[in-house]
Formats: C-alpha cells, structure tokens, sequence
C-alpha cells in the first residue's frame, strides 16, 4: 500500500508515490485478468469485452482509495475536478487478449493542471513496464529508453491503428493493435513512428500514457488534425501520431494528409 490511500483527495505528490500507485494499479488489473474465465464480448457497449470490466474494476478500487480523479475508457469521469486525474485504460488491445495476442496492456497517466505528470503502460502478456515523470526521462523495465535516429519514412518501419487506404511510403508497418504500447515503443526504439489512420477513433486514454513516455523519452508526438492531445473530456476523439525524430514527424504528417482529405494542408 502507499502512502497516499485513504486520502479523501490528492493535491501535490512526490513523483516515485505516484509512480508507484500507477504501477500498483496495473499490477491490480493483472490480478483481476489472472481470474477472468470468460473473455468475450460484454454485451454492454460495441466491442467492450467481459475482461475490460474486470480490468476497470479492479484499476477503480485501486485509484478510489488514493482520493485521485479519474477518467477510464470503460466507465467515464470520476471525480474529475480532483488535482491529479488519472486517465487510465484499463485493457488496452482486449481484441488481442481475447485472442492470445500478447500485445495488450494497461495505461495509466497522471494529469495535473500542467499536463501529464506520471506515467505508466505495462503490456499485460509480457509484464514489460514502460514509465515516465515530467521532467525525469522514460525507462523500460527500469532502464533509460530512447527513440531510434530516423528521419527519412522510407527507412522507417512505422506501426499503425487501421489502413490509410494506400501505402504512405514506409519500410515496413505493423498493426499490432494496442496504440498504448506502439506509441511506447516509438520512444523505446523498437519502432520508428506510429499514425493513427482511423480519425475519430481514439480517446485521451489510448495515447496519454505513451504521450508522456514518448517526450520524456526524445520522441515527438502531434495530433494530426493540430488538436491538442491532453484532454479530460471523455467523448473527445484525437488522432496521435507520433516519430522517433521532429523530421519524420513532419514526413509522416505530410504522407497522411497526401491520402487522407480529413487531414489539414499544414501545419502551424
């Protein structure tokens, strides 16, 4: 237990406290998965699974006794005029958990009135634990992360949510389908950007924990309409993409607005 539960709410804390209540609340959600029997659907919402009310479960009662706010993809706002609100997506890629894909992972970021502050995404399969703290860098397994040196797409290879209709001129891509963990590992090197292709798809709980992970790490994140990425607002839709390098960043944005006509002539 920390030493922040009980706390009828939160003001300012020390970053490793925090940290540590991200990570002990994604341990409580690999405790929850660990008892789930059936993985399908819910039945609730499209494409809510049994196992996402079982993660949120777990990730409120952990967060409900630190006195933070949250915001959860599965139940909405929480007490979100609380000085910290946790933005937490309790399974990320449950499509791929329900189907023995170990890419899928909790996402947990702590937003104050300066933004994200602490952050923490834990693939769920592998028990991989990417962190960051404004201003304190990003680390894998405890150690420091940083982005590859890509500047050209051509040589990228570049993960992707959806298809954007015709080849963007990458390397390679992969859709691997948890964006929490790709935009991780675009600040971890394993890939060289990630581009969200399906516009109005993804909420402030996909990408929030790998926004801050990404820019403690060296990499850059922007949304590709130029909306700004933190948010609080539960139906509010970005599409994050983000690069190892400011260079690719703006050849991945331009190859995007070439085949999408959602996307703005520039930037700025």
């Amino acid at each position: 237990m920390t030493a922040i539960d009980g706390q009828r709410s939160v003001g300012p804390l020390q970053d490793d406290l925090l940290l540590e209540l991200l990570h002990d609340t994604a341990t409580a959600v690999r405790t929850a998965l660990d008892a789930v029997t059936d993985w399908g659907l819910a039945g609730t919402r499209a494409g809510q699974h049994l196992s996402d009310i079982a993660a949120d479960d777990a990730a409120l009662e952990r967060l409900r006794r630190a006195g933070v706010g949250i915001l959860s993809e599965e139940s909405g706002p929480h007490e979100t005029d609380r000085d910290i609100v946790v933005v937490v997506d309790p399974l990320d890629g449950s499509t791929n958990a329900f189907h023995g894909v170990p890419w899928y992972a909790t996402s947990l970021c702590a937003v104050d009135g300066d933004g994200p502050l602490a952050a923490v995404v834990v693939n769920q399969a592998s028990g991989t634990r990417f962190e960051a703290v404004r201003g304190g860098g990003a680390r894998r397994d405890g150690a420091p992360i940083a982005p590859s040196n890509a500047v050209r797409l051509a040589e990228s290879i570049v993960g992707i949510s959806g298809y954007p209709g015709e080849h963007l001129g990458w390397r390679q891509f992969r859709a691997m389908g948890a964006a929490a963990l790709d935009i991780s590992a675009v600040a971890a090197g394993v890939l060289d950007a990630y581009v969200d292709c399906t516009p109005g798809h993804h909420g402030a709980w996909d990408y929030l924990g790998g926004l801050l992970i990404c820019q403690e790490a060296g990499a850059v994140i922007a949304d590709g309409k130029d909306e700004e990425l933190v948010t609080l607002d539960w139906a509010a839709r970005r599409m994050p993409i983000a690069a190892a390098t400011p260079a690719l960043l703006e050849e991945v944005l331009a190859a995007r607005r070439r085949v999408n006509s959602d996307i703005p002539a520039k930037r700025g």
